[in-house]
């Protein structure tokens, strides 16, 4: 097998990634992105033969002023087809060779269930923190399949909303609303003192999209002249991850976020989107948000964890 750090073809990165549902720390823009933004990013492709097997991103930080720290969040992303030895010789060249400083510390975080890693592939690396949980919803199945699985609650919050003809609800790639967003999650964050990746990443991401209608979208809802409720979802391949939400209390009380997940989840399916990743949940230390969604009847994943 090749494997190749150098002069990487974006539009194969792109094609390879998508086909297999890659998540948004392993897309080609979110790398732009940080980049543009200061980070240092490393990506590498694996062929065998002409065929891509095996494509893997890292964000390379500093540590201790002489430390490399590579981590390969939810990656690498490997053709199915990859055996188990070959992933192992795969992950002992990726951190051979991998173009950093020579005191070097990798950390792969793979997005599998942990019951899905045939530990084989790891031989010699050790687990070293647990897996971060999502909740994943399928828009292949029909929007009438899609409301049946909804937790019958959150059904009815979603009707209730639906039902309410004094609100209006938007989904649409706008930039003006997603600025507008991102300057409500910048009040929040720093309102109840929680910190995320940097607001500017949203801007970045979109700037680095070779069509920017086509990597994000924001759902909003109106209530009179006031909006009282926003959603933004970053697109990458097949698959579109929630990024923030905001409701003011009225939104919240009107069951806004309801209808604005409702009506994202129908339009990113019409715009060919496969999954929609809901992003982490924690029920201990956020059970508003994390029973939010899982009352969508979405599919709760573990990943894996961390090995090094």
């Amino acid at each position: 097998m090749n494997l190749n750090w150098e002069h990487l073809p974006q539009a194969e990165w792109s094609d390879f990634h998508a086909q297999h549902h890659g998540s948004m720390q392993q897309a080609w823009g979110y790398g732009e992105a940080l980049t543009s933004m200061g980070v240092t990013m490393r990506r590498a492709m694996v062929w065998d033969g002409e065929r891509l097997v095996a494509i893997a991103q890292f964000m390379v930080k500093r540590v201790a002023g002489y430390i490399s720290l590579a981590s390969c969040t939810r990656g690498p992303i490997f053709h199915p087809e990859v055996t188990a030895p070959q992933r192992t010789d795969i992950y002992k060249r990726l951190r051979k060779t991998i173009p950093v400083s020579r005191l070097k510390v990798l950390l792969f975080s793979p997005d599998l269930t942990l019951e899905l890693v045939d530990r084989a592939e790891f031989q010699g690396m050790s687990r070293v923190m647990t897996g971060y949980a999502t909740v994943l919803l399928d828009l292949k199945m029909p929007l009438a399949t899609l409301n049946a699985n909804l937790e019958g609650k959150w059904r009815n919050r979603l009707n209730k909303a639906l039902s309410n003809d004094k609100i209006r609800f938007h989904v649409q790639p706008s930039l003006k609303r997603c600025e507008w967003l991102v300057s409500k999650e910048l009040a929040q964050r720093e309102a109840k003192k929680f910190h995320g990746l940097p607001t500017e990443f949203v801007s970045a991401y979109i700037a680095a999209a070779v069509d920017h209608r086509k990597a994000f979208v924001v759902a909003y809802a109106e209530l009179g002249k006031n909006t009282i409720g926003g959603m933004l979802f970053l697109i990458h391949g097949r698959v579109a991850s929630y990024h923030m939400g905001w409701a003011d209390e009225e939104g919240r009380q009107l069951n806004a976020h309801n209808a604005l997940l409702w009506k994202s989840m129908a339009f990113l399916q019409e715009q060919g989107i496969e999954v929609l990743d809901l992003g982490g949940v924690n029920t201990h230390d956020l059970p508003g948000i994390s029973r939010f969604k899982l009352g969508t009847g979405g599919r709760v994943v573990q990943l894996a964890g961390t090995f090094f």
